[in-house]
């Protein structure tokens, strides 16, 4: 652990794993030898039988690593595109789309995009406050009509809160319609076994769990039936489900970050759970009126989603630069306006434009959380008094 934290510090204390992880030693170990050599895994020569050789052991450690076969794994180049072809395929069963409200753009942005597409209903489930689908809203939904599929993300990327996807499972199953789940910010974080769970598709990228970035994979459950086009047709590739030459040494970077992560992810859980745990409760009792936004209990060992009144996060960011930390998702930082994912569990507009997101992953250390802490109390101070935001009482 000594040789990998060092390989992954750098001079900016790193806690914003939820966006992307540092590069795993194993990974780039692993993909050093594809990037120096050549070879299409499509090809029938010897080079391009090697590199078909490196991919099936890639797809072996990553159904390792989620509990499935490996011939269940369609790679793409990323959760993005699995959450699509997913959403396009089950559209084609007929009946609505259910999802949530605080589910990742890639999901949200694809089902409004399949619906209007495909006239298949969509219908947004709302959240309660601690960030959780309302099942009793999911069960009248599913008794309105058919359902082709519900959506519903395994751990949510702002605020770490997991689903109860086996009573989402259950429910949907009943009413005869798959189950979709974003688990990108799950897998290599916390024990996922897909031949126990019954969800029938799940959406992955390596970059989350220290793999490179620009891969990702769709599993789809063996004997499920899905009338689907390919979002990029050309050769069959991926068993006609994903056209195009296989990204050989991302795929290869991937698996080696899925055994990397399966074989310390029971003793990461605890320690990534008592690291987020300390700075949790030291900036609660360093600043005033700060609180924990989500579901405290089920939720990620290394995520957490602080409110720090009258401090916008934006200036925070600033205050604090050699600490790298959100103020929500990467992927909607461009979008104006605070978290959607905030505002759907109840909290008002102020209030999640002064929050941010900080997330831990393998090569945090105690070094890291003690410095994080300290940058953040100066940073919340030296806002607050510049905005002229009274104390809050302790």
């Amino acid at each position: 652990m000594e040789t990998r934290e060092a390989e992954a510090s750098t001079s900016v204390v790193y806690l914003d794993y939820n966006a992307t992880a540092p590069l795993r030693p194993e990974a780039l170990a692993a993909m050093l030898p594809i990037l120096q050599g050549v070879g299409n895994s499509s090809s029938p020569h010897a080079l391009g039988q090697r590199a078909a050789r490196a991919v099936d052991i890639a797809r072996r450690q990553l159904a390792d690593l989620i509990g499935c076969s490996p011939g269940e794994i369609i790679f793409t180049s990323g959760a993005t595109e699995a959450n699509n072809l997913a959403l396009g395929a089950t559209a084609g069963r007929g009946g609505q789309m259910v999802t949530g409200a605080t589910e990742h753009p890639a999901v949200l942005e694809a089902a409004r995009a399949v619906s209007a597409s495909s006239g298949a209903g969509l219908t947004i489930l709302p959240v309660d406050s601690a960030g959780r689908i309302d099942l009793p809203t999911l069960s009248s939904a599913l008794r309105r009509g058919p359902v082709s599929v519900v959506s519903v993300m395994a751990a949510n990327n702002e605020t770490g809160v997991l689903s109860d996807l086996s009573e989402v499972i259950e429910l949907a199953h009943q009413a005869g319609a798959l189950v979709h789940t974003d688990a990108t910010q799950m897998v290599g974080r916390l024990s996922i076994d897909l031949s126990d769970l019954g969800v029938d598709l799940l959406s992955l990228s390596a970059h989350k769990f220290g793999g490179p970035q620009g891969v990702g994979a769709l599993f789809i459950r063996r004997g499920i039936s899905l009338p689907y086009t390919p979002l990029l047709i050309g050769g069959g590739q991926e068993k006609g489900w994903r056209a195009g030459t296989l990204n050989v040494a991302g795929v290869v970077g991937m698996g080696a970050a899925a055994a990397s992560a399966a074989t310390e992810l029971t003793a990461e859980v605890a320690r990534t759970a008592a690291l987020r745990n300390r700075l949790e409760a030291s900036l609660l009792a360093k600043i005033p009126g700060s609180r924990v936004n989500g579901d405290r209990k089920h939720r990620l060992p290394g995520v957490t989603s602080i409110t720090f009144p009258g401090a916008p996060a934006d200036a925070l960011i600033s205050s604090m630069p050699d600490v790298a930390v959100s103020d929500g998702s990467a992927c909607s930082s461009g979008a104006p306006g605070p978290s959607h994912v905030l505002l759907a569990m109840g909290l008002s507009y102020a209030d999640a434009e002064s929050t941010l997101r900080f997330s831990l992953g393998y090569a945090t250390t105690n070094e890291h959380i003690d410095y994080a802490i300290a940058a953040t109390v100066g940073a919340v101070q030296r806002v607050q008094t510049a905005l002229h935001v009274p104390s809050a009482p302790a």
